[in-house]
């Protein structure tokens, strides 16, 4: 079965906008905002997601610093080039602004798509399991959103046996996460990595979505997904 841009990737946000709208570009006249969006876990930590919105979406005023949004949208990604390096740039972009806590989980997401690259699996100095995997998801007009995710335990112990190529279908929430690069010898820069922290997965199986989608919009509980916090 192959899924709508609407059903193999949807993603559901609520939280804090936590800065000022930067104006990005503009695609047949229709003009977007960018900025972040702090979204509380149910351990009092945060996640600083990067949201994409379009003019034609939101009343003046309605983003600045301290507003609350609610949205629907999808994950996407895109490449940017800073000092002759392309890198892959990934922000939520919003299709719908809903009233606030629309959903109990104010952070969640499903995809479904391709593995591009070998899964990457390690483990921690406390002795976790995880897998790091890149998924491929279509969109309309023959482009693809290109998705890091990583996952725990049991799940990053499936997927690390998994082959480029092999569909996967996953549920979980969207995470950011800071990291030091090192740039010389002597400085070190903080960045921010954003990736899918899977709950569930299934392979060549549509039965996730079968289950999820037509709760998503509708039912409160549907985004109530046993994510890591």
């Amino acid at each position: 079965m192959d899924y709508t841009p609407e059903k193999n990737n949807k993603t559901y946000l609520s939280g804090e906008i936590v800065s000022p709208a930067v104006y990005s570009h503009e695609v047949f006249g229709e003009g977007f905002y960018e900025f972040n969006v702090s979204v509380n876990r149910l351990s009092g930590q945060a996640d600083i997601l990067p949201v994409t919105v379009s003019e034609r979406l939101v009343k003046e005023g309605e983003l600045g610093v301290g507003a609350h949004i609610s949205a629907i949208g999808q994950f996407r990604s895109y490449n940017k080039v800073t000092d002759g390096k392309s890198k892959l740039m990934l922000t939520v972009f919003v299709r719908e602004l809903v009233p606030e806590n629309t959903y109990s989980n104010p952070n969640s997401i499903i995809l479904s798509g391709y593995i591009c690259k070998p899964p990457v699996y390690r483990t921690t100095p406390f002795n976790r399991e995880i897998a790091d995997i890149l998924i491929a998801v279509n969109r309309s007009y023959g482009k693809s959103d290109y998705i890091p995710a990583i996952a725990w335990g049991r799940n990053a112990r499936f997927v690390k046996n998994l082959s480029v190529g092999e569909k996967i279908s996953v549920s979980g929430r969207i995470q950011s996460r800071e990291y030091q690069k090192r740039i010389s010898d002597t400085e070190v820069k903080i960045m921010t990595a954003y990736e899918v922290s899977i709950s569930k997965l299934s392979v060549h199986d549509d039965a996730l979505f079968s289950e999820r989608d037509p709760d998503f919009y509708t039912r409160r509980a549907a985004c109530d997904f046993e994510t890591v916090r």
